[in-house]
């Protein structure tokens, strides 16, 4: 189990391997569709900046003394693809330059929000209700990006070949 400060420099750390990530794409590739089917790589950076502001918000309502503010989407969404095309089309206008730096700038806002908690509450299983009875010291807060989406969208940049 990560310490406070461990959790919070492991969240620092992985945003290397985000800010590498958006170099191989390069800026001209950010809207072309294939890092997630017909997601740009814009759209990829809000589906999880989405997901992860939800945690933050967590977090800091925590941190500050509040009850959990709940989801930010409609309480009848109950599926992840519903919800992730909520996300989609929450961000429909925003630029891909803009998506990617709302997730870029979440490594810092989730590390800060971690470190504004009580020390107890990082290794308490029942800290949170939404961590399902896992200590946030126990999370690994980079596993959506690295599990889920990191290998995929390093095999469409290597099938383009190097960034214009």
């Amino acid at each position: 189990m990560m310490t406070q400060q461990e959790l919070a420099a492991a969240i620092r750390a992985d945003r290397k391997t985000w800010r590498d990530l958006c170099e191989a794409v390069g800026p001209d590739r950010m809207d072309e569709p294939g890092p997630m089917g017909e997601w740009t790589f814009g759209d990829l950076a809000g589906h999880l900046a989405g997901w992860r502001n939800r945690t933050i918000r967590r977090l800091e309502a925590a941190g500050r003394g509040e009850p959990d503010p709940g989801n930010p989407w409609p309480p009848d969404l109950d599926d992840d693809d519903i919800i992730n095309e909520w996300f989609r089309r929450k961000d429909e206008g925003r630029s891909a330059k803009e998506l990617v730096a709302d997730y870029d700038s979440s490594f810092e806002r989730l590390a800060a929000a971690i470190e504004a908690l009580p020390e107890a509450s990082i290794t308490d299983p029942n800290a949170f209700e939404w961590t399902g009875g896992e200590a946030l010291g126990e999370i690994d807060f980079r596993e959506h990006l690295h599990e889920e989406h990191l290998t995929p969208a390093r095999r469409w940049i290597e099938e383009r070949g190097p960034t214009r």
